[in-house]
């Protein structure tokens, strides 16, 4: 691992892999959901026989299709930097990273890219029965190609199911289902796929706005907002429950990350959840940093309590709790763990100044050491907290974690609000008149798009100093490589995808204006 890292170094790697994911991520849930409402409306057309669905189902098939391949163009790029820019990371985690990532392209190759063939040309060459099954198999295909990819993540944001082995400085896989079931994966796939396909759903209703205001294509835009209102109503209900969990799950794994979330700096009982407010600078800090306060609030009183404990008399936390400890509620301080860390790294140093020096006695019992289990788990657990220096350097941007999650859950009821009133005007049989609300459903097109950037903002900048959750400090996963060639590929990187983007919208365009063909 690299001591002292160049800052512009490390600022440049997270830049250009920042802007990669971003990219990846405007493409990726448009394809998980969207797969799914094909599938329904496929399966609507092999049950009633009518040829207008299956037109339907190609005009959303074609708007899949140009989504899925540049999503597969700059996922290929993101999976390359974890090797280009993050070596050292990747050495560090081993096996455990790579299982699931190789299991991911296995899927993705054989599963996705087998049975996608046959969903676009396989129309007039197989069975109805036969193409219907391969659309779902690709609907399954990619949500599953989904889970290994946020198994990988949730296991940088909860690290289990490993042992270090200090004779490689790996981390080691020691139970695959430690890693699968890990309830931070879990709850990030679940809460992942879900919003995904809020967004299919909203983008879908959207576009059949856009024909429903032209007065084009008005039955199948009806229908599609029928698919789409029913499917992404069931998937906000989804998308709220898994997203409650998800924060319990925080709550425990990265109290930091959840106490940023509500921008809790005093611990408390009976705290009350935020439904929004407004944040400024106080005169109060903890160290160099300066903490926030309300310039205004909207508080529910009691409910963060009930929700984290099951209780109002449930203290949560706050960021004062968890950077200067608090004993009686047996949280440790930032210097505790970082003086834990620090001997668990002396530990590892030790052993290999015993390599070099062919000290087998020494290099048996360090070996020892690191395989007892008390070791793990009191010391170990807190290597990378001996790269920290100040206590406040644990704490994550404040702001940033606050507002992503509270425009991201204002978001999320928003859309739920969307499909509700979409359906009721549907089936009131005056959806065509509300030219108002069309316009609101065709200008809510990028809503969904910021509100999932939002939740991978909070995911990634929440969990900031550690690229690995008290393991390993962001700064000790970088590559031995020069700013300037980050630098330049930052810019290659971000002339490339911005021309994908362009070209995208600009075809997507061009496919919807075309309409469906009959």
């Amino acid at each position: 691992m690299i001591e002292n890292a160049d800052p512009s170094l490390v600022d440049w790697s997270r830049a250009q892999f920042a802007l990669t994911a971003i990219y990846h991520w405007i493409f990726v849930p448009l394809t998980l959901g969207l797969s799914f409402i094909l599938a329904i409306m496929e399966t609507i057309y092999v049950k009633t026989g009518n040829e207008e669905w299956k037109s339907h189902v190609k005009f959303w098939m074609t708007l899949f299709g140009i989504n899925f391949a540049i999503g597969v163009a700059t996922g290929i790029i993101l999976e390359f930097e974890f090797g280009t820019n993050w070596s050292n990371y990747s050495w560090f985690v081993g096996d455990i990273f790579g299982a699931p990532l190789a299991i991911e392209g296995i899927l993705a190759f054989f599963l996705e890219s087998t049975f996608i063939a046959v969903m676009f040309f396989g129309w007039n060459k197989v069975s109805r029965k036969v193409h219907l099954l391969s659309t779902w198999l690709v609907a399954f295909g990619s949500n599953l190609s989904a889970l290994w990819i946020l198994v990988a993540n949730g296991w940088m944001q909860n690290p289990v199911g490993m042992v270090f082995n200090p004779e490689t400085a790996r981390n080691e896989m020691v139970s695959f289902w430690a890693v699968l079931f890990n309830q931070a994966a879990v709850d990030k796939f679940l809460h992942t796929i879900s919003s995904s396909y809020v967004l299919a759903a909203v983008f879908v209703l959207s576009i059949s706005s856009w024909f429903l205001i032209r007065r084009r294509h008005e039955l199948m835009a009806q229908r599609s907002i029928l698919v789409a209102g029913v499917f992404g109503i069931l998937a906000s209900v989804m998308t709220a429950y898994t997203g409650d969990e998800s924060a319990r799950t925080v709550s425990r794994v990265q109290p930091l990350k959840f106490a940023a979330m509500e921008a809790l700096t005093e611990g408390k009982s009976d705290a009350g959840l935020i439904a929004f407010g407004l944040l400024r600078e106080s005169d109060e800090k903890i160290g160099d940093r300066v903490m926030p306060e309300f310039i205004f609030r909207i508080e529910i009183p009691g409910l963060l309590s009930v929700l984290t404990g099951g209780d109002r008399d449930v203290y949560v936390p706050g960021i004062k709790d968890h950077v200067n400890g608090n004993m009686s509620k047996g949280i440790m301080s930032v210097p505790e763990k970082a003086e834990r860390g620090r001997f668990a790294k002396g530990v590892l140093t030790d052993y290999k100044r015993a390599r070099m020096t062919g000290d087998t006695t020494q290099l048996n019992a360090i070996k020892k050491i690191f395989a007892d289990k008390e070791f793990q788990e009191d010391y170990f657990r807190y290597f990378g907290y001996s790269a920290i220096d100040k206590p406040e350097e644990a704490i994550p941007n404040i702001a940033v974690s606050f507002y992503s999650f509270h425009i991201m859950v204002m978001l999320g009821f928003f859309f739920m609000l969307l499909f509700g009133l979409a359906l009721f005007y549907l089936f009131r049989g005056t959806l065509q008149g509300k030219r108002w609300f069309l316009w609101i459903l065709l200008l809510s097109l990028p809503l969904p798009y910021i509100s999932s950037q939002l939740g991978w903002i909070l995911a990634e900048m929440g969990r900031q100093p550690w690229i690995i959750q008290d393991l390993m400090h962001v700064d000790q996963g970088v590559s031995q490589i020069t700013s300037g060639s980050v630098l330049t590929t930052f810019i290659l990187f971000a002339l490339l995808f911005t021309v994908l983007l362009i070209s995208e919208i600009s075809i997507m365009i061009r496919q919807i204006k075309a309409g469906p063909k009959h």
